[in-house]
């Protein structure tokens, strides 16, 4: 697969924010976090039974085996050395206070489903390209998009966790600043028949801290729910088809068969000509012209 575009950030992430990576609150300081890991591990085998059915439609419709291991303590600068050159990097935001959160899936299992979803045998090039093609960051959208959906349901505040930015490349990403103390969660994703592939979720202890740390609070604040629309990605750049049914025309087929170069078929245009992507008619136009071209005037959308 021929690499189309860098897969790039769309917006700067507020990272290194100190109000982000700061414990917060007297009463949360005092828990440390390896004491929050069972927690994390509770909300991960929470996770991995959303995600299962919630990625069943992206593999075949059969879902997967997915495993949770137990979480572990890391840093920032661990996790970049640790994550291959190019992967699906995803910062979320969790909550009102838009905890951070880092999310980083296989990028060989990414372009195995893109192949699989264009008709492929599911296989990914090898050497993997540098960067992802506009395709497989249509994927990488639409796999963070479903994982913040399982991840809100496993936390108990469906709406609550939201993408924000994503990167191909950790290095270059930088989501937190090296010294960040991170508690890491990673799954292992099994589809039946292929290759097992990682999840990992890297949580800064001021998320881990927010999230479990207060037992009066086991879920953080809903975010307002986010009316979704056509022009919201990852789908909104995915170019279609559209035909203009200008004649349609019934055939004896005896005269079918007899067609030869040269002859005339009387037609007559109709009034309103359908627009049609696929099968599905989509809006209806009159015949007419701008600038010598024939153009289509719509009088009835649907």
């Amino acid at each position: 697969m021929k690499p189309e575009r860098p897969f790039v950030a769309e917006r700067v992430a507020a990272s290194h924010a100190a109000e982000l990576l700061q414990r917060q609150g007297s009463a949360r300081d005092s828990v440390r976090p390896a004491e929050l890991l069972p927690a994390l591990a509770r909300t991960g085998d929470k996770l991995a039974r959303a995600l299962s059915l919630a990625l069943a439609p992206l593999l075949g419709g059969q879902a997967p085996v997915i495993t949770c291991a137990a979480p572990r303590e890391s840093d920032a600068a661990t996790l970049t050395g640790e994550t291959p050159p190019l992967a699906a990097n995803c910062l979320m935001a969790v909550g009102t206070s838009a905890l951070p959160l880092l999310a980083t899936a296989d990028a060989a299992a990414v372009l195995r489903i893109v192949d699989r979803t264009f008709g492929g045998k599911g296989v990914a090039p090898a050497p993997l390209p540098e960067n992802f093609s506009l395709s497989a960051e249509i994927m990488v959208k639409r796999i963070e998009t479903i994982l913040a959906a399982a991840l809100g349901e496993a936390l108990g505040a469906p709406g609550a966790v939201e993408p924000i930015a994503r990167h191909g490349r950790l290095s270059d990403f930088e989501p937190f600043a090296e010294a960040t103390p991170l508690a890491v969660l990673t799954l292992t994703i099994d589809e039946a028949g292929k290759d097992k592939w990682p999840l990992a979720l890297a949580l800064p202890v001021a998320t881990l801290t927010a999230l479990f740390g207060d037992t009066k609070q086991s879920a953080p604040r809903i975010a307002q729910p986010r009316v979704a629309t056509p022009n919201d990605e990852p789908f909104c750049d995915v170019p279609l088809t559209i035909s203009a049914v200008i004649v349609d025309m019934r055939i004896a087929m005896s005269a079918l068969t007899n067609l030869q170069p040269g002859m005339v078929l009387p037609v007559s245009v109709a009034r309103s000509v359908p627009l049609r992507i696929g099968d599905k008619t989509i809006a209806h136009g009159s015949i007419g012209a701008v600038d010598d071209r024939v153009a289509i005037q719509l009088t009835q959308s649907f």
